[in-house]
């Protein structure tokens, strides 16, 4: 179980008992004093002197200017624990998109993924295969040195459309996962859409909490989410502030969807949760055909720091079963959705700034709209 943290008023406890301890001598309770003041007065300081700041670069700056100086600031603070945040909170509560979007090299390095899989589908024919068979590596990896490789798959399940690996991240007592399956009674475009409908998911996701999403980026059309998710009992349920983005390429008959971790200056941690801040999950879809006639491929690699005291290999059984049960989960929510004509925005036809207007849009102010026009262009339904 998750240790649970001291009550908030603890520390307020310990300094009373320390004053009262201290009420022996007078000198030694009011040094107390003085030091709680001065730390009053220090940290109120800086926040007016953070607010100031704000104030003043909203007057002399555009948004799409304070953003690239807010960016600027994060690089030289990302290596910073705890300054970074702050600031970002401070300065208005901007997010960082020139840091933090998934760039065309994320996903592309999943596409080619999946094709290196492809080339070598072989493996996944007949029975007895135990391990994931050696990759093509570039010429850097080979010239890394052996204590830089990483470690090879190892095959967790197999079943016949169902085949799950995982390794050891190097330098963790963590795995990482990869799933290879194939489903051929529902549509590629069901599937995907499915996975990116968050309203859907809360219908379908009985461990859903919260799932919403905070802001969208006009330039690459990334999302930031805030999810919080149920864990077994008795631990705390865990939350994830993730970005995520898709594509889709009918010319090349394919789709990615790439998430990872992040920090948002508008949803900080809460006691109430354990904040998980390592977590990276990229899925490809090949169709066998097209992405409305049923049957595709899919290439899941998936890791994340759940933050438990349970040994390494409770994790790994955890991780190793649900995993299977939440794609079983998600085909069936898909199977729903086509079966009973239950309306899932389709996310292929609609760029992504198109898909709702719930969250607050990432824009240069001189392409906002007013409020009155905020809705989106079109939406269709898979």
């Amino acid at each position: 179980m998750f240790p649970r943290r001291p009550p908030v008023g603890l520390a307020a406890w310990l300094l009373v008992g320390a004053a009262a301890t201290g009420r022996a001598g007078a000198r030694g309770g009011g040094l107390l004093a003085l030091l709680a003041n001065q730390c009053r007065f220090v940290t109120g300081l800086r926040v007016r002197r953070a607010q100031q700041i704000a104030q003043l670069y909203g007057r002399l700056y555009s948004e799409s200017s304070r953003r690239i100086l807010l960016g600027r600031l994060w690089r030289r603070l990302r290596g910073r624990p705890g300054h970074a945040s702050a600031l970002m909170a401070a300065l208005a509560g901007v997010f960082a998109w020139d840091e933090e979007r998934i760039q065309e090299e994320e996903l592309q390095r999943s596409i080619d993924e999946m094709k290196r899989l492809e080339e070598m589908s072989s493996m996944f024919r007949g029975s007895g295969v135990d391990h994931h068979p050696p990759e093509p590596k570039s010429q850097t990896e080979r010239d890394e040195d052996s204590g830089g490789k990483e470690q090879p798959w190892e095959m967790v399940m197999d079943k016949k459309h169902f085949k799950l690996w995982r390794r050891p991240i190097t330098g963790t007592p963590l795995y990482q996962y990869r799933v290879f399956g194939t489903y051929t009674d529902v549509t590629p475009r069901q599937f995907f859409n499915v996975q990116l409908d968050t309203e859907y998911r809360k219908k379908w996701d009985a461990l859903v909490i919260k799932l919403e999403v905070i802001e969208r980026d006009v330039v690459s059309g990334s999302e930031v989410l805030h999810w919080v998710t149920h864990f077994p009992y008795p631990m705390y349920s865990r939350d994830y502030v993730y970005v995520r983005r898709y594509s889709v390429d009918e010319e090349n008959n394919v789709m990615v969807l790439v998430s990872r971790a992040v920090e948002h200056p508008s949803v900080p941690e809460s006691p109430e949760f354990v904040r998980v801040r390592s977590y990276e999950s990229q899925m490809v879809i090949r169709p066998h055909r097209s992405f409305d006639e049923n049957g595709f491929d899919y290439l899941l690699t998936y890791s994340d720091n759940p933050q438990t005291v349970f040994p390494r290999y409770c994790v790994s059984w955890m991780v190793s079963s649900g995993m299977p049960d939440f794609l079983e989960k998600l085909h069936m929510a898909t199977l729903k959705a086509k079966n009973m004509e239950i309306k899932v925005k389709d996310y292929i036809s609609s760029k992504p700034l198109e898909v709702g207007s719930e969250a607050k849009a990432t824009t240069p102010s001189s392409e906002r709209k007013s409020e009155g026009s905020c809705g989106p262009a079109r939406i269709e339904y898979a």
